[in-house]
């Protein structure tokens, strides 16, 4: 048994019984039998259930959302963003499955056809983080229920009434369609679960979320039995400031970025690079605006700045600065816990640190924004600058002119090198959710050979 405590006071919500590896042994036998269910659904009568989990969803966004402040400690709008975030997700599920295919390419051989199918994996694992509890699975199921698969499920175990909440509510559209809510199925648990998922032949796809440490070890579990990984893993974001940059947009932008969702986000911009022209006067304007971030508790409609999520984040973040002030930087604003109850810090700017500073290389989870110098003279606001490197950024999100955030669910949603290379949510991501084989059909009665090779 686990409880699990609400951010904002430390104080006790409830207790949860995790599964143990008995339970997720039956778990997976109930959700690869309730695949063979699923998979004979046609994709789009799959897309009308995933509608109705919207639709669901929709109905418990406010509420939901609370839930997620409560045991998370996001700020309202940013829990019921995150239940908003799932059912647009569903409702883009909704209409790629009446579009997911493949074509039929022109054969070199005379009376043959070459087809592209697409198949679903089987059953899809999703272990998640705690600081996207929603989302993140929506993201995940959501896709792959289109594609034919099962999914099993293994949240944070801080976040675990959402996880059960969540899945309640899947969990009663299924069964009210006469379909096992074994298709969406959950297991609450440890270290030793999410182990037994990466080690486990029957997970045919393990999309994982956590930090680049852990990822690793999924990643290499996972491939050491040949399967399929979907890795989103941590981030170390920078904002680039040119001398001609708009300051009404870098001020706000920096702002949101580094102190949404108290800095708890892969996202969450760590690193500010101001051209020297400008550092000056900017960092002045941000810390003013720091000094303006309304905090409080996470659930009231005014608050802008929650907590963090637990003591060990605190911890964590006090030694962030600590490394900070060693290395050689200046705290502008910041730095030091917030005396009241809960996990709360006060969002930090550390300025002077030189560029190789390895606390600067260090992903902290947490609202402390290191603000570099640099020299070169390139204007931004032309556009063609933006698009001017024929190979263009090496990470998965480039945003022009706005803060370090991948919000429309439209684009794939991942990252590049330690960040996993996993991609989920838009695009063509649900490619990741199944498997392609190509099939050639001879409807002739002749049997040529390709490239023309002669077998007599």
């Amino acid at each position: 048994v686990v409880t699990t405590y609400c951010p904002a006071n430390n104080e006790p919500i409830a207790s949860v019984r995790q599964g143990n590896l008995e339970d997720y042994e039956e778990t997976v036998k109930k959700a690869k039998e309730a695949w063979k269910v699923w998979a004979d659904i046609p994709a789009p009568k799959r897309g009308e259930i995933v509608r109705q989990i919207g639709d669901a969803l929709r109905q418990k966004i406010k509420v939901l959302g609370s839930l997620v402040s409560l045991e998370m400690g996001k700020i309202f709008v940013e829990g019921v963003g995150e239940v908003q975030e799932y059912v647009d997700v569903c409702d883009y599920a909704v209409g790629l499955s009446r579009m997911i295919g493949g074509p039929i390419l022109p054969s070199e051989r005379p009376g043959h056809a070459l087809i592209e199918q697409w198949n679903p994996v089987g059953l899809v694992g999703v272990i998640t983080a705690f600081n996207f509890p929603v989302a993140v699975y929506g993201w995940n199921s959501a896709i792959a229920m289109i594609c034919g698969n099962a999914c099993l499920w293994k949240g944070a175990p801080t976040t675990s009434l959402v996880s059960v909440a969540v899945t309640r509510i899947i969990a009663k559209v299924l069964e009210d369609n006469k379909l096992p809510g074994a298709i969406c199925s959950l297991v609450c648990g440890g270290a030793d679960i999410g182990t037994a998922m990466a080690r486990d032949e029957r997970m045919d796809l393990l999309s994982f979320t956590g930090s680049t440490k852990v990822g690793k070890q999924v990643a290499l579990m996972v491939q050491e039995r040949f399967g399929r990984s979907l890795l989103e893993l941590g981030g170390n974001n920078a904002i680039i400031v040119f001398e001609d940059a708009d300051l009404n947009l870098v001020i706000p932008s920096a702002l949101f970025a580094s102190v949404g969702t108290a800095g708890q986000r892969c996202t969450t911009a760590r690193r500010l690079f101001l051209h020297e022209s400008i550092h000056d006067e900017v960092v002045a304007k941000l810390a003013k605006a720091y000094a303006q971030v309304r905090i409080g508790d996470p659930w009231d409609s005014d608050t802008l700045y929650g907590p963090l999520h637990t003591k060990e984040a605190v911890k964590m973040f006090l030694d962030a600065v600590e490394q900070a002030k060693q290395q050689g930087g200046s705290v502008v604003c910041g730095g030091k816990v917030i005396n009241r109850p809960g996990n709360y810090v006060e969002p930090t700017i550390v300025t002077g640190l030189p560029h190789n500073a390895p606390i600067v290389h260090t992903e902290t989870f947490a609202p402390i924004l290191y603000v570099l110098k640099f020299k070169s003279h390139v204007t931004c606001m032309q556009l063609s600058q933006c698009f001017r490197k024929p190979k263009g950024s090496d990470c998965g999100i480039v945003n022009v002119n706005i803060p370090t955030s991948g919000a429309e669910i439209g684009g794939a949603f991942g990252g590049e090198k330690h960040t996993g290379g996993g991609r989920e949510s838009g695009s063509d991501s649900w490619k990741l959710y199944m498997r392609r084989s190509t099939c050639t059909i001879n409807y002739s009665k002749d049997l040529p050979l390709a490239q023309g090779i002669k077998f007599q």
